[in-house]
């Protein structure tokens, strides 16, 4: 099975998707095939962990299609969504470099399709191309930096402030940019933005209700519209 989907995807739309991962766009073709030839496809169905919190499994992935979420579980139950990926997006850098065991869970929120490298093909792989480790370098600054405000916005913001910045960083990646706001198109359920807020489902319906009352969103189905008064209010405060 996993070789019949390696070949179903092919060499060369596993390097067009490693253009697109932000650790490797700066990477010449020679080293993102080099890469990919090292990786292996997985599929794992909705629902199903990936990964698991303090399992061992050093190897890195890239999401090739479909969805996953990063979350804690707390032992009441409550779960934390640190970051919702999609196609494109990766996890398990830090246990690629120290060998330790992940510090959180990773669970397919849709079918996924998974590019996996392992940890020892990885060190192959820098023997052959070291700057690939540059660029490695940069990304987890970056996501230092990124975890620094998320911090930042759980322990000095109230609900309505977090959920904002939450919805404007979710349209930052994926929206639809309009006369009247930004789309965006497959929003988070209730619960989901619950998790990353680090609230309940209900403080988050009625503080979407208050948002659609003020004008500053608009629900349509699947779909939310941040309007230009919510873009508008947040600059204002910053």
């Amino acid at each position: 099975m996993i070789d019949r989907l390696d070949a179903m995807i092919g060499l060369d739309r596993q390097v067009a998707l490693l253009r697109r991962v932000s650790i490797f766009e700066h990477l010449d073709d020679r080293v993102l095939r080099d890469l990919a030839r090292r990786m292996t496809a997985r599929r794992r169905p909705a629902g199903s962990i990936v990964v698991g919190q303090r399992e061992t499994d050093s190897a890195f992935y890239v999401v090739y299609a479909g969805r996953a979420k990063v979350a804690l579980f707390g032992e009441n139950g409550r779960e934390m969504t640190l970051a919702v990926l999609g196609a494109g997006d990766f996890f398990g850098e830090m246990s690629l470099l120290d060998g330790k065991p992940r510090s959180a869970n990773v669970v397919a929120a849709d079918d996924c399709i998974l590019l996996k490298l392992a940890r020892d093909a990885f060190e192959a792989h820098l023997q052959e191309h070291p700057q690939t480790a540059m660029a490695l370098l940069r990304e987890l600054t970056a996501r230092l930096r990124k975890s620094d405000e998320v911090i930042a916005n759980l322990a000095l913001h109230d609900v309505t402030a977090r959920l904002t910045r939450t919805l404007l960083a979710l349209a930052e990646d994926n929206g639809e940019v309009r006369d009247d706001g930004i789309m965006l198109r497959y929003r988070p359920t209730q619960q989901d933005l619950a998790n990353m807020v680090g609230t309940c489902r209900e403080t988050v319906s009625r503080t979407l209700s208050a948002m659609g009352r003020r004008g500053l969103v608009v629900a349509r189905g699947r779909s939310l519209l941040l309007r230009r008064a919510l873009l508008d209010s947040v600059k204002q405060a910053a």
